[in-house]
C-alpha cells in the first residue's frame, strides 16, 4: 500500500499490533462470580466470619507473645487488609449491581411489550363487546321471549278450551241426536206393532 492509499478515509488499515497483549477474560463467567460475591457479602455468614477474623487477629496482635505478632505498630496491617478487601469488593458489587440492572431493562422492557400485547387485546375485545352490543340490540331479548311464550301459552289454552268446548258441544249435539233417533225408532217400532196387530 502506498501512502496516499493510507491517507484514504474510505482505505481500511492494518490494526496496530500491541507490544502488550490485553489479558482476555470471559466476561459473563467473570460477572456471574461478582454476583456470587456480592450474594455472599450481602448475607449473615459473611459478617460473622468478617468478625471472627477482626477478633482473632485483634486478639492475637493483643496477647501474643511480641516476637509471634505480625501486626504490631496499632494494627496497620489489619486496617490495610479491610482496605484492600473493601476496594475490591465495592467494584464487585457494582458489576453485580450492573448486571442486574440489565436483566431489570430486559424484564422491563417484556413487560412493556406484554402490555403493550395485553392493552391492545383489551381494545380489540371492547370493540367485539361493543359491536356484540349493538347486534344484540336487534335480537329479541330474554324479557321478550318470555313475553312471547306466555302469550303464546296462553293462546294455547285457550285454544285447548276452545278445542274442548266444542268437543263437548258435539258430544252433546250427539247424545241429542241418538236419544231423537232412539225415541224416533222407539216410535216407529211402537207404530209398525200397532199396525201388525
Amino acid at each position: 500500500m502506498s501512502s496516499r492509499d493510507r491517507s484514504r478515509l474510505d482505505t481500511p488499515q492494518d490494526p496496530r499490533r500491541a507490544l502488550v497483549r490485553r489479558p482476555s477474560y470471559d466476561a459473563d463467567a467473570f460477572g456471574v462470580f461478582a454476583e456470587q460475591f456480592a450474594r455472599f457479602m450481602g448475607t449473615a455468614r459473611f459478617l460473622a466470619y468478617m468478625t471472627a477474623f477482626v477478633v482473632v487477629w485483634l486478639v492475637w496482635n493483643t496477647l501474643a507473645p511480641s516476637d509471634l505478632r505480625f501486626d504490631p505498630y496499632a494494627f496497620i496491617f489489619l486496617t490495610l487488609m479491610l482496605s484492600l478487601q473493601a476496594s475490591y469488593a465495592a467494584p464487585l458489587i457494582l458489576l453485580a449491581q450492573n448486571r442486574q440492572e440489565n436483566r431489570d431493562k430486559v424484564i422491563a422492557e417484556q413487560d412493556r411489550r406484554a402490555n403493550a400485547r395485553a392493552h391492545a387485546d383489551m381494545e380489540f375485545l371492547a370493540r367485539e363487546v361493543a359491536s356484540l352490543r349493538m347486534a344484540l340490540g336487534e335480537v329479541a331479548t330474554r324479557d321478550f321471549l318470555r313475553s312471547e311464550l306466555r302469550a303464546l301459552l296462553t293462546e294455547l289454552a285457550d285454544d285447548d278450551e276452545d278445542d274442548r268446548e266444542r268437543r263437548d258441544r258435539r258430544e252433546r249435539r250427539d247424545e241429542r241426536r241418538d236419544q231423537q233417533r232412539d225415541e224416533q225408532g222407539g216410535d216407529l217400532d211402537a207404530g209398525r206393532r200397532g199396525r201388525g196387530r
